[in-house]
């Protein structure tokens, strides 16, 4: 397979996890079988097309792929396949379809089960992707996407307040270890001067010789604990089992937990061999291996033992790389794909013993055997590798672990002890497992029971019978089976620094084996001496007030009173204290660098002021003064005045010579003002000079004077910092750069155009995503929200309503007084088409002439508002076939997709391209890719708008806001 073939199926191969999930997720509720063979589907298609991949991947010399994303910040979009993240590739989808083929059995059909697939499918794909990633930066922004996805998939069954609980405590620890995560990156990205995983991987040296290596390898640790459930943040993974049992087979042993252990195995050859590494990694490990070896063995639910025996496990693969020697390196990813085989195949167990008898609890386990012969011999394997037995393959890396413990690598304490502390973790290991096997399927037939347990259908059965079959010829076949695997990953991980290592399943008479059979027997007689006192045991001894559920509590508790303390402090129900706290703490940040540096006026020379631009000034600057007195009497006067400062200010912009500005100014000044008139009526009304409780006159005047003093030092500083910037003589470069190539490389002659949709779309991009937001909050807002008492008209207005409408009986529902009043409605009804033919002017010759998309979509929006004046709401939506939510989505997909066509041809996100076509008649007119995104930007505009103007339309008229399709009525219920 050619280089270019292999990145192609590589990328096709990331991608169809999230196609399938957003097609799964279409289906409908109860399609069960359909979402399960999609899903299924491809997850097997992933699979096979991996697997084609490993030619690639076993010479040595690996694939790598990627498109330009942001090169000046080192950020690019890279996949990187080599060993390791193919074994890894390989757990995330082989397993993923056991767990697929699994679940369609398993998942009621009374569940929504497509959703349920849907999130798998996205999970998989965010740690397919996360595994290949080549960049850094890339692999934080896919951790914090598998924390997300896990979070869905935890609280999948989210009526119940345990699993609703568990998702937030797993989405807490994990995503806030992936912030630590982030900036440890972005520490190593400074000490190395790169964010590719290449040039990380070969700069250990520089790495662990740097002042920040410390920080960045506890920010990073920290990142790589809470992802797989070490000390001290192991808590939350046993929560995790209320999520559905698929998930926790999939999620809590092959895939999410090994999320850190990649992490480490990746990072090992450069932060891996110093001190600090090997205390904090082992420590950390060994700890996390005895505690949860500990508890698991007095747990009384089979998933809890599980879980805790996964945690215990998780500490061995830990322990194994804090060693730091190349051979624990080894160990540590033999174990990570044996660990992924036998607990996923014991979590599917457990599983059907609880789908098929009803309960889960051990103390009402016993004698299944006899009604489920297979599932109980195949989970009995699967124990027994769990526990170390020879001939399966647990026992191999248990070896290794062993072997590693006694090699001593220096004289300390930890060193020392560790063979020891490592057999007693083993020792309970064993026991655990015993007291699963046998307190389950031996022993008398269960009699607390709600139903006869019975065998699972095969299909069930068949994705442990695969696992287990995987444990029993690892472990007899070692070198014929995993080993070449396991040897492509270990030289992917270590490179130069890989060992000799065997795979023999027998290396003689040895210490290790001394300790292994110790640890077999010691376990399994401790539990015939304490099983009955196993049984009764209602919390894990030594550990009560260790609980770290209490502890997470007690922390989000602290952090939720902190919160609402800062809040009652700092918070007030009025927007205008709010408003002078943020203007003052603005003015003081810009008054920062006046302190340190000073204040000087350049050295230009100046010119004297215009009469005619002074006078201009002289009249927004009154209508200023005006409107903030008029405010105080008149509410409707101080808008229009307001309104006469935004014209100066337009008329200033064409005074300097900047049409565009001008022009997107006055159409702006056009929508927010409607905006302001409709909100005025939600303002409570005035209360008169007696009324009880008003504030006296002397407060009055302080608190407008303090504004006063803030709006004019706010004034001043902008008027000062303005005029030492224009006596300076600047530099013309930058202008000079956007002069000379706007035409050359955007393909327009409107510079200012050519910025917002070419040489900066990427901000204006992320412009009209905030502006998509604000409505959509907006919008959200105002549809629970209720005009307060105090806003209802005056007797006066409300008789003048009151004639309207028993003269107008017949007139739709939505008109106003003010709708007949104020301009007469045929004539508004015939200025729409006018407006529309405007609009679609300025965003036609928006590249070349002032103009463009969010001009032309504030000018169409101006349009709508014109046609809710004329013929009130309901007309209005009767006829409007499009919801503005679909206009919003629609300009955000062609925005991003007028970008990511720029990577099909090698070029960085949201490169423009432009040509002249020749059309008979015409002649030659240009074309651009930026008119596209403009269009996106136009349609944005246009729905976002609409969507407020909607809103506060309902609100001021007290219908339901939401908007309507074909006249039909979807919001809430009337006032």
């Amino acid at each position: 397979m050619s280089i270019a073939t292999s990145s192609v199926t590589l990328w096709f191969v990331l991608l169809l996890p999230f196609v399938g999930s957003l097609a799964v997720a279409g289906l409908p509720t109860r399609s069960r079988d359909a979402a399960a063979l999609i899903a299924g589907a491809v997850a097997l298609a992933g699979t096979v097309l991996m697997a084609v991949l490993y030619p690639q991947v076993a010479n040595g010399t690996g694939l790598q792929t990627g498109v330009s994303w942001l090169p000046s910040l080192g950020l690019d979009i890279i996949l990187r396949l080599d060993g390791l993240t193919w074994i890894f590739a390989m757990l995330v989808l082989a397993i993923g379809v056991l767990v697929i083929v699994y679940a369609r059995y398993y998942m009621s059909p009374r569940d929504p089960v497509p959703r349920f697939f849907s999130f798998l499918l996205a999970f998989m794909g965010s740690m397919l992707a996360l595994v290949l990633s080549g960049n850094l930066v890339q692999l934080a922004f896919f951790w914090e996407l598998t924390s997300l996805t896990s979070f869905l998939l935890i609280g999948y069954w989210h009526q119940n307040e345990s699993a609703r609980s568990a998702a937030r405590m797993a989405l807490v620890v994990t995503a806030a270890g992936g912030l630590c995560l982030l900036v440890g990156v972005l520490l190593i990205g400074k000490i190395v001067g790169s964010y590719d995983l290449d040039t990380v991987l070969a700069s250990g040296d520089r790495i662990r010789a740097s002042s920040l290596y410390l920080p960045a390898l506890i920010l990073i640790l920290i990142g790589a604990f809470t992802k797989s459930a070490q000390f001290p943040f192991h808590f939350w993974l046993p929560h995790a089992m209320a999520a559905p049992t698929p998930v926790s087979a999939y999620l809590h042993s092959a895939t999410m937990v090994k999320a850190g252990i990649f992490l480490l195995i990746r990072l090992w050859p450069v932060l891996a061999g110093s001190e600090a590494w090997y205390l904090i990694v082992t420590s950390v490990g060994l700890i996390t291996l005895i505690l949860g070896a500990w508890a698991a063995i007095f747990q009384q639910d089979l998933k809890g033992l599980l879980a805790y025996s996964t945690i215990s496990h998780l500490g061995i693969i830990t322990l194994l790389l804090g060693i730091g020697s190349p051979l624990a390196a080894v160990a540590a990813i033999f174990h990570t794909i044996n660990h992924a085989t036998f607990k996923a195949s014991l979590f599917m167990a457990a599983g059907i013993i609880d789908h098929e008898a009803g309960t889960r609890d051990l103390r009402k386990l016993s004698g299944l055997y006899r009604f489920m012969p297979i599932t109980a011999t195949l989970a009995m394997v699967a124990a027994a590798a769990m526990a170390g037995v020879p001939l399966l393959n647990g026992f191999l890396s248990k070896e290794m672990l062993l072997a590693e413990a006694l090699e001593e690598t220096n004289e300390t304490l930890l060193d020392q002890a560790l063979p020891y502390l490592v057999t007693v973790g083993l020792i309970f290991s064993v026991l655990y497992s015993v007291r699963f096997i046998h307190q389950s399927f031996f022993g008398p037939p269960p009699t607390k029971l709600e139903r006869r347990p019975h065998e699972a259908p095969h299909w069930m059965r068949l994705p442990i019978e695969v696992l287990v079959l995987a444990c029993v010829v690892i472990g007899i076949l070692p070198a014929v089976t995993i080993g070449p695997f396991l040897d492509v990953a270990v030289r992917a991980a270590l490179g130069g620094g890989t060992p000799e290592y065997s795979l023999a399943i027998w290396h003689g008479f040895s210490k290790p084996l001394l300790l292994s059979v110790i640890a077999l027997v010691l376990g399994t007689a401790a539990y015939l001496v304490f099983a009955r006192a196993l049984n009764a045991a209602d919390a894990v001894p030594l550990l009560g007030r260790l609980r770290g559920r209490r502890m997470f509590d007690a922390v989000l508790s602290v952090l939720v009173s902190s919160a609402r303390w800062l809040e009652d402090w700092l918070g007030t129900r009025r927007l205008q204290p709010q408003l002078r706290l943020m203007v003052l703490v603005a003015c003081a940040v810009a008054l920062l660098p006046f302190l340190r540096h000073g204040y000087a006026p350049g050295t230009a020379p100046r010119t004297l002021i215009d009469p005619g631009f002074a006078l201009i000034w002289l009249i927004g600057s009154a209508c200023a003064v005006a409107g903030a007195w008029q405010a105080k009497y008149h509410r409707l006067a101080a808008v229009v005045l307001v309104s006469g400062t935004g014209l100066a200010s337009c008329i200033g912009f064409v005074w300097l010579s900047a049409p565009d500005l001008a022009l997107t100014q006055l159409l702006v000044e056009t929508v927010t003002t409607v905006l302001l008139l409709l909100g005025l009526r939600w303002l409570p009304k005035r209360l008169p000079d007696n009324w009880p409780g008003k504030r006296t006159p002397a407060s009055v005047v302080l608190r407008r004077g303090s504004d006063l003093l803030i709006a004019v030092a706010a004034g001043a500083g902008v008027a000062a910092l303005a005029y030492a910037m224009m006596t300076r003589p600047l530099p013309d470069a930058i202008s000079r750069f956007f002069l000379e190539r706007s035409y050359a490389e955007g393909g327009g002659r409107n510079v200012v155009n050519v910025i917002l949709v070419d040489f900066r779309a990427f901000d204006t991009l992320g412009e009209i995503t905030v502006l998509a937001i604000v409505a959509l909050t907006v919008f959200s807002l105002l549809r629970r929200f209720r005009p307060a008492r105090e806003s209802v008209r005056d007797p006066e207005q409300q008789r003048l309503q009151d004639a309207f409408d028993e003269a107008h009986a017949g007139r739709a529902p939505g008109d106003t007084v003010s709708d007949y009043l104020v301009v007469p409605r045929i004539i508004l009804e015939w200025v729409f088409p006018f407006i529309v033919v405007i609009a679609l002017y300025l965003f036609l010759r928006g590249h070349d002439l002032p103009g463009g998309g969010f001009a032309a979509g504030v000018a169409m929006s101006i349009a709508l508002i014109l046609q809710y004046m004329a013929a009130g709401t309901r007309s209005v939506e009767a006829r409007l076939r499009v919801r503005p939510t679909d206009w919003i989505a629609a300009g955000l997909l062609i925005a991003a997709a007028t970008g990511a066509a720029a990577l099909l041809f090698d070029h960085p996100f949201l490169t423009s391209w432009f040509h002249y076509l020749e059309v008979p008649l015409i002649g030659k007119i240009p074309l651009a890719t930026a008119l596209l995104f403009d269009l996106g930007v136009f349609l944005l505009v246009v729905g976002a708008t609409a969507l407020i103007l909607i809103a506060i339309a309902h609100q001021s008229i007290r219908r339901p806001v939401r908007p309507l399709r074909g006249g039909e009525e979807t919001g809430v219920e009337k006032r």
